[in-house]
Order: C-alpha cells, then structure tokens, then sequence
C-alpha cells in the first residue's frame, strides 16, 4: 500500500528545503539591489568626474597652447625679451604640460572606471530581475505544496497577485531609494565638493592674497546653508517629523505654506470634523497620497488654485484634492500611470479605503479618497 505518512514526510522536506532556497534568492536579490544602488550612485559621480576632467583638459590644452606660443614668440625675438622672460616662458610651458599629462591621464582611468561601472551595473540589474523571478516562483511552489488541490484556480489567482504587488512594492522602494539618491547627489553631494574646493581657494588665498578669503568665506558659509536647506528638505520628504508631533493637520497646513512659497500655487486645506491624532502609519499614508497630487498638479495640471478638504469622522477619513488645471483622460492616464495614480491606489487600498478620480479635459482634476478607521485601529 502506499505509504501516505512516507509522502507526507517528503512533501514537508521538500518544503523545508524549498523555503530556505526562497530565503537564500531574497538574500541574493537584496545584496544586488544594495550592490546595483552603491554602483549607480558611484558611476553617476565618476560620470560628473569625467565630464569635468573633459572640460578641465580642453580648457588646460588652450592654455598649453597660448605657452608654447608664447615661448616660441620668447626664443625667436630673444633680443627684445631678457633671460627672466625666456625662463619663466619656458617654466610656465613646462609646468602646463606636465599638468595637462596629469589630467589626460586621469580622464583615461575615468573613462576605464566608468565603462566598468555601466557593465557592472548592467549585469547587477539582470541578477536582480531574475532574483526577483525566482522569489516569485519559489513561493508559488511554496504555496502550491502546502495547500491542497482544491480551489487551486483561486489560490493561483491570489498567488500571482501577491506576486505582482510584491514586485510593485520592490520597485517602489527602488524607486524611492534612487529619487533620494538623486537628490542627495544633486544637493548636498555638489555642495559638499563646493564647500571643499572653496576651502582649498581659501587655503591658497591666505598665502597669497589673504585681503580676498573674508569674502570667499562668506560664500563659504551661504554654501554650507544651503546645503543645510537641502538636507532639511530631503529628511522632510523621508519622513515629515511634525507627522509625529503634531499630527496631519498641522502638517499640511506647514506644508501647503512652504509649498506655496515655492511653487505659487494657491492651496487652500478646509478641514471638518473632529481633529484627532490617528496612528502613525494612517497619518504618513494620509499625507503621502496628498502630496502626490499636489505635486502632480504642480507638474502637470498647469493649476492656479487647489482646495483640500479633510474630513475626519469616528470611522473614516474623507479627503478631496481639486484643482482647476487642464485635466486629463483618466482612463488613458491610467492605463500609462505616468502621475504615480496606482501608487495613490494602492497605497490607500492597502488600509482597505477607496481611491477615486475624477478628471477629463479643461475640466480639472478631483482626487478623493476615504479610509475606515476602526479597521487600521
């Protein structure tokens, strides 16, 4: 007869076995995401490196050339110019062309470095998809020896959604964690070269003109605070601190106001109800999903106004963002996802609420949503 506790005991190894396969690709596929980051941001720096040695050859090269003009002009006329200006044309020929083998040099180690980098980032981003694959497949493996055969139409169906967002939820926060990496690089990261080449002006000014290095010195300090803004920025986006202190409310408020500064457009946030501080994940996604749209109305609704209104109530909370923009076709739109509308969805489905668009042409656009309370309690 056959041995159903013998297979039982196979089908509960193989799923041991199975399982740590699964865990050892999710270390793989983590490892390469945190590797292909660490690449990017590094091959995005040796590119700004080779891009400025580019421009620092070409301009040493007119440089080299004017000196050795300038010394054949010196050695032909040797009667009209004394032996100090024959030795300091020469010297300062000498000294250009020593710098400019120096900076070819280095432009050919970035280029070196850079080509290396692009296929190393390349043969990264292959190993995380496939990685990604594989977590995908082993779980429906996983899944499938676990259960039984009964409802297995329905169990493939729910396999693949989990699938399909697990992969949604990587992207997002690879996406998330490179539009940081962005920032950084383009804010603080410049800045803080800024601030280096600035101090080593300093350094060279206080042997040779120290009259100049109080005003290199105030540039300094206007470099180092806007760095400062920079960094303030960034942390708010991460994680609005206020969020935790003060609650949603007070939170936007403050951010509609620096919004507004900086963009001119007109928010204007009508709250009814009960003020009350919530959980802290209700608030962040409450306050995620609005900053999307607003920062989509500023991109591309071409609005002037925007009223948010919020209401909070004992069970839900209701909240609408109309502008008066061009609006658009929400079906198509959808179906491209170029304003991040799926991410508004999902993230407000997860907290088992309802997501709503309402837009067309010339029409503006109205953004709504609600989320029941008592179950994310």
């Amino acid at each position: 007869m056959f041995d159903i506790k013998a297979l039982d005991q196979i089908i509960k190894d193989t799923i041991t076995v199975v399982a740590k396969s699964k865990e050892q690709i999710y270390d793989i596929a983590e490892n390469a995401r945190v590797e292909k980051q660490r690449v990017a941001l590094e091959l995005d720096d040796i590119q700004n490196k080779t891009v400025e040695t580019i421009r620092e050859v070409d301009e040493l090269e007119r440089s080299e050339k004017t000196a050795r003009f300038r010394l054949m002009d010196v050695s032909r006329n040797f009667n009209r110019y004394t032996e100090k200006d024959i030795k300091e044309a020469y010297d300062h020929a000498r000294e250009l062309q020593v710098k400019l083998g120096l900076l070819r040099e280095r432009e050919s180690q970035l280029r070196l470095r850079r080509n290396q980098l692009e296929i190393s980032l390349r043969k990264l981003d292959e190993t995380v998809k496939k990685a990604e694959n594989m977590v995908g497949q082993v779980g429906a493996a996983l899944n499938l020896l676990g259960g039984n055969l009964q409802g297995i139409s329905s169990k493939l169906e729910e396999i693949q959604q989990r699938q399909n967002f697990g992969v949604q939820v990587i992207r997002a926060q690879e996406e998330e964690r490179r539009r940081v990496a962005r920032d950084i690089h383009d804010g603080p990261a410049q800045s803080m070269a800024n601030v280096i080449l600035r101090a080593e002006i300093c350094e060279k000014l206080l042997d040779k003109n120290p009259a100049q290095v109080p005003k290199e010195l105030r540039e300094l300090k206007t470099v180092v605070k806007n760095s400062l803004q920079d960094v303030r920025k960034i942390i708010f986006d991460l994680r609005p601190m206020a969020l935790d202190d003060l609650g949603i409310i007070p939170t936007l408020k403050r951010y509609f106001s620096e919004y507004q500064e900086r963009n001119g457009i007109i928010i204007e946030l009508v709250a009814f109800g009960q003020e009350k501080r919530i959980s802290s994940g209700m608030e962040v996604a409450i306050f995620r999903v609005i900053q999307e749209a607003v920062n989509n109305v500023n991109k591309h609704a071409k609005a002037y106004r925007v009223l948010v209104r919020l209401e909070m109530t004992p069970k839900v909370v209701n909240c609408s963002i109309k502008d008066d923009g061009v609006g658009f076709n929400v079906k198509e739109k959808m179906g491209q996802d170029k304003f991040g509308l799926l991410g508004m969805r999902e993230r407000v489905e997860l907290l088992k609420g309802k997501f709503a668009i309402n837009s067309a042409p010339e029409q503006g656009t109205e953004v709504k949503f609600s989320i029941p309370l008592e179950e994310n309690s």
